[in-house]
């Protein structure tokens, strides 16, 4: 893997004067006119949220009409890219055969590549893409995500505050105006990573151009993201869910009128991420549960979103037939304190079945906060002996866990798609999944549903799997195949190379 840092140790100073534009002192920092104007309407929104309506200030370009959204999606075109997704895909050598090979940027405003779903999605795509015979260059803010070989990794640091905590700032920090931005909106509860990703990333990209033939932008729908459409360059943008349904379900968790005031400011990006979407020509998601989301969330149409599914590496997420199962261990891989996730459910359905399964074992990809509300709703259940937590683990010893698991149980509220239970699935371990979001897309009739934020259902499910060897073989069996055939990274790069190659073309006419 060729790796390159843009700017040594330091964090870059992005915000540095070119040489025609004349720059002048502010204290003690030198920042052009454009970022001057730009930080006082940063500073007035941070000191008077309720007289400037959105939290991040677009960048200041030439205002031009709204863009027109290009129904690249319409009926016909969906059908075919169904049915390209439920077919089986040409070897990877044949395709690139047959068409040129196309320069790729797929950026991606923070990619951890353990937890969440944006930098497993970097990881895979990439590689299903180079296997393709496609260049990519993966452009990340950190945490970074882990990368093929072949696949260039370009790192654009960021202060990463939610690693290295507001005491890290420096004075050389503050020779950029997106790092100041950042430290600000952090100082106030603000999250501010995928705004000033974009401000990183049109710097890089307004230099670098001329290297590829698409920008595949993976949910910042930042400011950034406008201006590099209007700089000519082919853009497409995936959104894996709406991140209003994460808002909802935080602010239905939180108890306290100041927590759900904190969540909310938290959440302030989500009013650039609705005036952005609605700028961008090519918006494609992973599932048509997330498509309905986000048509109803952003005052969008369904027809103008492109759905193509995530995909499963079935090479690295496989069943090992040397490793024997341990009957009475359940795996779930979930943020522990995050509500989405439905972790709670999980916890209170396992309590009730331990009286009756003593040495029942809760293995728990996931690591919890100290003293947060899944351990202590651990204590309260008295059910700590029986559950273990392991994180940053490999993809290799997950897929150990699988192999070592009876049951994988998925009890989130909401998934835009469903990386758990596809990964699961692959590895040929019977799943219990809920019905939030995307979940039965993935899942279909090869896994057990049961309705969401149901600690009665999920016990019954996965009592009935425990007492029937013969299902949950059955079921594991079934899961393997309908990922072979549905879900897989080839069948995803195949989809989205046919997508962006429309892409291509409709900005070339």
């Amino acid at each position: 893997m060729e790796k390159r840092r843009l700017y040594g140790k330091r964090p870059p100073n992005y915000d540095k004067p070119r040489a025609l534009e004349p720059a002048k002192p502010v204290a003690g920092l030198v920042l052009r006119r454009s970022s001057l104007l730009e930080f006082v309407s940063w500073a007035l929104h941070i000191c008077l949220p309720c007289v400037i309506g959105s939290p991040y200030p677009p960048l200041l370009t030439k205002k031009r009409d709204a863009a027109i959204r290009h129904l690249d999606t319409a009926a016909s075109e969906l059908a075919a890219s169904t049915a390209v997704a439920e077919a089986s895909s040409p070897a990877p050598a044949a395709l690139a055969a047959v068409r040129p090979s196309l320069r790729i940027a797929l950026l991606g405003y923070r990619s951890k590549p353990h937890a969440g779903g944006q930098g497993v999605y970097i990881k895979y795509l990439s590689k299903a893409l180079v296997d393709a015979g496609h260049r990519v260059d993966v452009i990340s803010g950190p945490p970074y995500p882990e990368v093929d070989p072949r696949v260039r990794l370009i790192e654009l640091p960021s202060l990463d505050l939610y690693e290295n905590g507001l005491w890290s700032l420096r004075p050389h920090h503050l020779r950029s105006l997106s790092n100041i931005i950042e430290w600000t909106s952090k100082l106030t509860g603000g999250f501010a990573e995928p705004y000033t990703f974009g401000r990183r990333a049109v710097r890089y990209l307004r230099r670098h151009r001329q290297d590829y033939d698409l920008i595949h932008d993976n949910q910042s729908l930042s400011h950034g993201m406008v201006q590099l459409q209007a700089m000519g360059l082919p853009l497409v943008t995936t959104v894996h869910h709406p991140i209003t349904s994460d808002l909802r379900i935080a602010l239905s968790a939180a108890p306290r009128w100041h927590q759900r005031l904190l969540i909310r400011r938290w959440h302030w990006f989500l009013q650039m991420q609705r005036k952005v979407i609605k700028q961008l020509h090519h918006v494609v998601t992973v599932s048509d549960y997330s498509r309905q989301d986000i048509a109803r969330d952003f005052g969008l149409q369904p027809a103008g979103i492109a759905l193509v599914h995530n995909g499963i590496d079935t090479e690295e997420f496989r069943p090992l037939p040397g490793v024997i199962r341990k009957p009475l261990r359940i795996m779930a891989t979930a943020s522990a304190d995050a509500p989405l996730k439905g972790l709670r459910y999980l916890l209170q359905a396992f309590a009730r079945l331990l009286p009756r399964y003593p040495e029942l074992e809760l293995l728990l990809v996931s690591k919890p906060q100290p003293g947060g509300r899944t351990e202590r709703l651990i204590k309260r259940l008295d059910i700590a002996g029986n559950i273990r937590f392991v994180n940053g683990i490999s993809t290799a010893e997950m897929v150990h866990y699988y192999a070592e698991a009876s049951i994988a149980v998925v009890p989130s509220i909401y998934e835009g798609f469903g990386l758990p239970a596809g990964e699961a699935m692959a590895c040929g371990v019977p799943v219990v999944s809920t019905d939030g979001g995307a979940l039965p897309e993935v899942v279909g009739d090869a896994g057990i549903i049961v309705p969401v934020r149901d600690a009665d259902a999920l016990e019954q499910a996965i009592e009935s799997l425990l007492l029937d060897p013969q299902r949950r073989e059955q079921l594991g069996v079934a899961g393997r195949q309908r990922i072979l055939e549905r879900f897989s990274w080839q069948v995803c790069a195949q989809a989205m190379d046919d997508y962006y190659r429309r892409v291509i073309a409709d900005a070339n006419r």
